[in-house]
């Protein structure tokens, strides 16, 4: 796909990376990521994906702006509260990148809707706070033989992976079974320092432009960790499970 003068000069950064160059930018161009939910993690990953280039971006997420959203989710401001999250992002991402097309889901990622919402994907990016949810795209990404970026903040911390049948473990090998729910901190009730969800959100977005220009290292069976208070990372492996109930040699189905 041929690139404008306009996006020559746009992504002259990024051309000049060798790794990249004219065909990865055009690549880019080319390609199409589905984003679930525009909240904290999804704000950078939005906003990093538009700066960057991908021609396609998918945006779903069913809530509207509230103030306490703001302390973290930068893609939106005060001006919007009340507005629906999809609306907002739109408005930005297209004052940021006007070459890229957005299409918006003021809705939740549901069965009923992940194969038609998915469909034609080169990735999805996993900005939610659900555990459901994030079996859902684990086994939609599955189905379809794309790659599932995950992400999750906690207070201090945040942890980051990149699930993909086709090269590791997919995100059922390392949770098989839907953790109870009172094992899993509410986000609603616990808190969270805004910077986190900036951070791993960035991570996030670097990850799927590596998956998509074929570059680097991919957290594929990695799970990164990050502590904010320590300033630390570290790396865990994940081993695929051969009983996965969505990989696993047993299931052909899931």
């Amino acid at each position: 796909m041929r690139l404008t003068e306009d996006e020559l000069k746009r992504y002259q950064k990024q051309l000049l990376l060798p790794e990249i160059g004219k065909d990865g930018q055009s690549r880019l161009k080319k390609a199409s990521v589905l984003v679930v939910g525009a909240g904290g993690l999804g704000s950078p990953v939005l906003l990093y994906l538009a700066a960057a280039g991908i021609g396609h971006i998918g945006i779903v997420d069913g809530d509207q702006i509230e103030l306490s959203n703001l302390q973290r989710q930068v893609i939106h401001d005060t001006a919007g509260l009340g507005k629906k999250k999809v609306e907002s992002a739109l408005v930005k991402l297209k004052h940021l990148n006007p070459e890229i097309e957005i299409d918006i889901h003021d809705e939740r990622f549901t069965e009923t809707n992940a194969g038609q919402l998915a469909a034609g994907r080169n990735g999805i990016v996993d900005c939610t706070d659900n555990m459901e949810t994030r079996f859902l795209i684990n086994s939609t990404c599955f189905h379809l033989g794309i790659p599932f970026v995950f992400g999750a903040v906690f207070r201090y911390e945040g942890e980051i992976a990149v699930f993909d049948a086709r090269f590791g473990p997919c995100f059922r090998c390392m949770y098989p079974v839907l953790p109870d729910k009172n094992a899993v901190p509410d986000p609603a009730t616990n808190g969270l320092l805004g910077t986190v969800p900036g951070l791993i959100g960035m991570l996030q977005a670097t990850e799927m432009l590596k998956v998509i220009l074929g570059i680097g290292e991919p957290l594929y069976g990695r799970l990164l960790l990050y502590d904010a208070l320590s300033v630390s990372f570290r790396s865990v492996k994940i081993a695929k499970n051969p009983n996965c109930p969505v990989c696993g040699q047993r299931t052909e189905s899931t």
